[in-house]
């Protein structure tokens, strides 16, 4: 993960010097909720949700030729995520249901394509790669994680100008950590002990909108 941060850190660099312009974007919308399981055997598995909720955050947006444009976003999601879970070893195959608290923190680097099609409306696709950091605690037992996973994100939308130097942002995003949920993540908590140890990949589809400022060079 430090390795992507340098990595991240000088292509962000590399690219103000070719900078025409200069955002700042604030988000805000809604996530689905999205489901995830891994089955081992009839008395070790464990399934359940990510429940949806509101996501809110910024980013700071440089503009480059060719109606491309680079982007750092950071993302904060509050919610829950119910669980059911047996591990034969932890709980003599008794069935046990916790409800973490989960705190999503995305952090990316976004590159977006734009195609203005008019003064107002500025249509835009993109991608972006970067970290999920999952604060997650188990309310039964007080324990707590904050592990740090791989993440991407793909989006599109457009940007509406409601004068020179604001405009709306409405987008639809989806936005996964590989290897994010699962019994390292939520058995682990609040010494469970070993638990389980593979992982299941989570998926977030979201629908945001926002507001978009031209920042004067």
């Amino acid at each position: 993960m430090k390795k992507a941060l340098i990595f991240f850190t000088f292509l962000l660099v590399s690219t103000l010097s070719f900078a025409q312009g200069l955002r700042f974007n604030a988000y805000g919308g809604y996530v689905f909720p999205d489901r995830f399981d891994s089955f081992f055997s009839s008395s070790s598995y464990f399934e359940g949700r990510v429940e949806d909720g509101f996501r809110w955050g910024a980013g700071l947006e440089y503009l480059i030729p060719g109606g491309k444009a680079i982007e750092i976003q950071y993302l904060r999601q509050d919610t829950n995520a119910p669980t059911t879970w047996v591990d034969s070893q932890l709980t003599g195959g008794d069935i046990r249901r916790t409800n973490f608290d989960l705190g999503i923190n995305w952090i990316m680097l976004n590159f977006t394509n734009y195609f203005p099609v008019s003064e107002v409306a500025e249509p835009f696709i993109g991608g972006g790669l970067g970290m999920g950091i999952f604060s997650v605690r188990n309310p039964d037992t007080g324990g707590s994680q904050t592990p740090t996973k791989f993440g991407w994100n793909l989006r599109g939308g457009t940007n509406l100008w409601v004068s020179e130097n604001v405009g709306i942002r409405i987008q639809a995003s989806l936005f996964s950590a590989v290897q994010s949920v699962g019994g390292g993540l939520w058995l682990g908590t609040g010494g469970a002990g070993a638990g389980l140890t593979t992982f299941s990949t989570m998926y977030q589809f979201g629908f945001d909108g926002g507001l978009v400022f031209k920042i004067p060079r």
